[in-house]
């Protein structure tokens, strides 16, 4: 083992010794309360009915797209789904990349430059702030969903000044004021990048279509591997920006173009959706009759996810463990990754009442009450 590798060996040791060791499992069985598959998409016979006709339809979709889309591989399917996804969003243009975090990886390498500033939500996704890494524009956080903190930083910022912000985040549940922050943006003509990566398929097209806020948007990002069962992302914006990431969003110049079928699935799960609107509305159902039981919430009410507090890390031990015996699965979180320990559970429309009442007897049990 040379002195590289025995620094990996070390970081290891540590991280097991902290329990905080990472591990690839196998799937587990039993009650799904900690997926992001919001709606059931990728589970649903008829949706995958649906992507398998239009495969069949044309065999070529199987395989790689054999290079990146400014050499070979740009396609007819990628660029039919990029206006029909346009045009769902009521947006000028779309962009398609294989994951979330590649389109934010992308965006945010190259949006802002070396005098510029990009003000950033504290809890907003990892991939946000590894696209600022790669940036010559300079990085600030705020405080999260506080908006005079925000504009703080924003009397002060520098150059351009784009701010970039979650409308749900993933482990707090909790909405962006997507209203409040488009009014601090236009005092200080300040652009908004918004990931609904938790927001769309659960809430239609997503909080900034919901709201009508498209074109106060610098870019908005869309992900498809939650709520819409499928896999990929888009930056939705203007035809300008769209050109723009082509010709210097590194991460979109050196990659191979995505493979056919993802595509036809990502236009099949946006047709499928606008043909089941009660998918949406039983998540709703399923939420309303979770949050009765009154637990620590941090989350708001309308939010798949909801985060439960618990006072010490062993009283969630205790959860998690009770919660597996009785074949139910939920995630939990522990010091440093979040502030207090917590139990992340992810609201599906397939999750029955039953289900819901079993899940929370266990948790009132441990849970911690103010």
């Amino acid at each position: 083992m040379n002195h590289l590798e025995l620094n990996w060996h070390n970081a290891l040791l540590t991280r097991k010794e902290n329990g905080h060791l990472r591990r690839l499992r196998p799937p587990n069985e039993g009650c799904d309360f900690y997926s992001n598959d919001y709606l059931g998409l990728s589970a649903d016979a008829a949706f995958q009915q649906t992507i398998y006709e239009a495969i069949g339809r044309d065999t070529r979709l199987l395989t790689g797209s054999t290079g990146s889309r400014l050499i070979s591989g740009n396609s007819d399917a990628a660029t039919g789904a990029e206006k029909r996804i346009a045009t769902a969003h009521q947006v000028e243009a779309a962009l398609l990349f294989p994951s979330g975090y590649k389109a934010n990886l992308a965006l945010f390498s190259c949006i802002a430059g070396r005098h510029d500033t990009i003000i950033v939500d504290e809890l907003i996704h990892r991939s946000v702030h590894d696209g600022c890494l790669m940036s010559t524009a300079r990085k600030w956080k705020f405080r999260h969903n506080d908006l005079t903190h925000l504009e703080a930083l924003l009397k002060k910022a520098s150059g351009n000044v784009v701010i970039a912000v979650e409308s749900l985040y993933s482990m707090e549940g909790d909405f962006a004021p997507l209203g409040a922050i488009v009014a601090l943006a236009k005092k200080y003509q300040a652009g908004i990048v918004v990931d609904e990566a938790h927001a769309i398929g659960v809430f239609g097209k997503g909080l900034v279509h919901r709201a009508g806020l498209q074109q106060e948007m610098l870019a908005t990002v869309v992900t498809y591997g939650k709520a819409m069962g499928v896999q990929g992302a888009a930056v939705l914006g203007t035809h300008l920006l769209k050109e723009y990431l082509v010709n210097f969003a590194a991460p979109f110049i050196y990659s191979t173009g995505m493979p056919g079928v993802q595509i036809v699935s990502i236009t099949a799960a946006y047709d499928h959706l606008e043909r089941h609107p009660a998918l949406a509305i039983t998540l709703q159902d399923r939420i309303r009759h979770f949050r009765q039981y009154q637990l620590s919430h941090l989350s708001q009410e309308s939010s798949p996810i909801q985060s439960v507090q618990f006072q010490h890390d062993g009283e969630l031990r205790a959860v998690i463990q009770a919660l597996a015996q009785a074949g139910i699965r939920a995630y939990a979180l522990f010091p440093p990754t979040v502030g207090q320990a917590r139990l992340r559970v992810s609201i599906h429309a397939f999750n029955s009442h039953d289900e819901i009442d079993q899940l929370c007897g266990i948790i009132q049990q441990y849970e911690y009450r103010k």
